[in-house]
């Protein structure tokens, strides 16, 4: 098949709250009425031991599979509630190496668009690899080859639809997976895990809930969080043995601050970067698309709760149509730590981790970018530089080989997670003051009416991508912007 772009007309979003109802039907699995309580989990199925997808292995340098989109997977212990990749949700982990070819036929029985992308993968965005603008129509199939660099790094990325206009409904419908890059340190641990969260809402018969105009505009999140698709799954661990957790926050909008009290979280990556060195006791909070390796030494017996706190994301303001809503996430139970054995002290952690050198190559540009949101005389409307999403138009043209300063600045009383595909960039300051990790990653948070300040190389990679909002529905609202780096 032919890669066919997405239309001028087709991509450009409505401003206003109509634009919602353009993206309903993607199945007839999904229910109507976006106002029907939470369905619950199947009976019996909360507390369950953790199931871990199945895990596709590259094998002499190539992996070669086909991912099938479509209804069918179950979730939340409930049969055909979900969309999934090869019947699963989420779907199979795929694990390659640097220097690998990542083929995949992508067959979509969905009954809408869909496309493939590979987050934070360092490849090219060009052609049949991780480009955005790609249309996959349902009832078709098309091979995506992703070449992976020689010197890629090891780490923890995932895949999910990207095509324009249906990227909430489709995250939130159940399509995602865990992709892993090996060939990093030897650590000691005797479990690695991928734990991927995500959040949805089913209604009373265990169907996925449509997202009304309100959702939309705040950016959903589900009543059901979820792990590996399963509700507070039970993690078994041995006292003395280390476990390294690959979190990914697989939601559409649900920003993750996670504890696990009576443990101490260890992190030793962000996004698809070593740290220094091993980071703890603190608070990690993920925004949609981040991800975080963590390492968990239990020395004693016991059940320990992995949680979720409840974090704001700012509000709508007050007044007006919007009412002054507040995006307030609520606190979670994710999973459960069951640790058996008597007190013994695990193996001590690294001293030092193989973190990237950060780029110190001159600075060759500087711009602002400005995120914002507003009622126009359509409704509302998700803009960056003042404009919605058109795939036609360079809103950015950068030269291969150069390294810029980008200053990404929130208008709006709403957090916006700031993702820019292909191109990692390390954060140097933000306004709220929080320290930089140094190193780099793939998604930020930037604070309602903040900002944040990043370092980006253009290193490597010519071709046309996108930056966006990681609250997906405003992506697909129009809060996208595209760039071009000529070489």
């Amino acid at each position: 098949m032919t890669p066919r772009p997405i239309s001028r007309r087709g991509a450009l979003v409505l401003g206003g709250l109509g634009a919602a109802s353009l993206v309903a039907g993607t199945t007839g699995l999904l229910a109507q009425n976006a106002s029907t309580p939470g369905g619950l989990p199947a009976a019996g199925t909360t507390g369950e031991d953790l199931l871990e997808p199945p895990v596709l292995d590259s094998r002499e340098g190539r992996l070669a599979i086909v991912l099938t989109a479509a209804p069918g997977a179950r979730l939340a212990g409930r049969d055909n509630a979900a969309l999934g990749y090869n019947g699963t949700s989420p779907g199979p982990t795929l694990r390659v190496r640097p220097g690998d070819d990542l083929a995949v036929r992508l067959t979509n029985r969905l009954d809408q668009p869909t496309n493939l992308h590979t987050h934070d993968l360092q490849v090219s965005p060009q052609g049949n690899s991780d480009n955005p603008f790609l249309r996959i129509d349902p009832g078709t199939s098309f091979d995506y080859l992703y070449r992976i660099p020689p010197d890629h790094p090891a780490g923890t990325f995932w895949y999910h639809p990207h095509h324009h206009g249906t990227v909430a409904d489709q995250l939130f419908g159940g399509l995602a997976g865990a992709l892993l890059v090996d060939r990093g340190p030897e650590l000691p641990v005797a479990a690695d895990r991928v734990l991927l969260i995500t959040d949805t809402t089913l209604d009373a018969d265990g169907r996925i809930v449509v997202a009304g105009p309100m959702d939309r505009m705040m950016g959903r999140q589900g009543r059901l969080v979820l792990v590996n698709g399963q509700h507070q799954p039970t993690i078994a661990a041995s006292t003395g043995t280390v476990q390294r957790w690959r979190i990914i926050n697989g939601c559409t909008s649900r920003v993750l601050p996670l504890r696990l009290p009576g443990q101490q979280l260890t992190q030793i990556m962000l996004d698809a970067a070593f740290l220094p060195g091993p980071a703890g006791p603190g608070r990690i909070v993920l925004a949609p698309g981040n991800r975080a390796d963590i390492l968990i030494r239990p020395d004693r017996a016991g059940r320990f709760e992995l949680l979720t706190d409840a974090y704001d994301r700012g509000s709508t303001g007050t007044g007006g149509m919007m009412g002054g809503r507040d995006a307030t996430s609520e606190p979670a139970t994710l999973a459960t730590l069951s640790v058996d054995g008597p007190p013994r002290q695990p193996p001590p952690l690294p001293a030092s981790l193989p973190a990237r050198t950060p780029n110190t190559d001159p600075v060759t540009a500087r711009r602002e970018i400005t995120f914002a949101m507003g009622m126009g005389g359509s409704g509302m409307g998700f803009t960056i530089d003042g404009r919605t999403f058109d795939p036609q138009r360079d809103d950015q043209t950068v030269q291969l080989g150069s390294t810029e300063e980008w200053t990404i600045t929130n208008a709006s009383p709403l957090a916006h997670p700031f993702h820019l595909h292909i191109w990692p960039f390390t954060v140097l300051a933000d306004s709220a003051g929080t320290p930089p990790t140094g190193t780099p990653q793939g998604v930020v948070l930037v604070p309602p009416r903040g900002w944040v300040r990043l370092r980006i190389p253009f290193t490597a990679h010519p071709g046309r991508s996108v930056y966006h909002c990681h609250i997906l529905d405003h992506e697909d609202l129009g809060m996208m912007a595209t760039i071009n780096v000529r070489g």
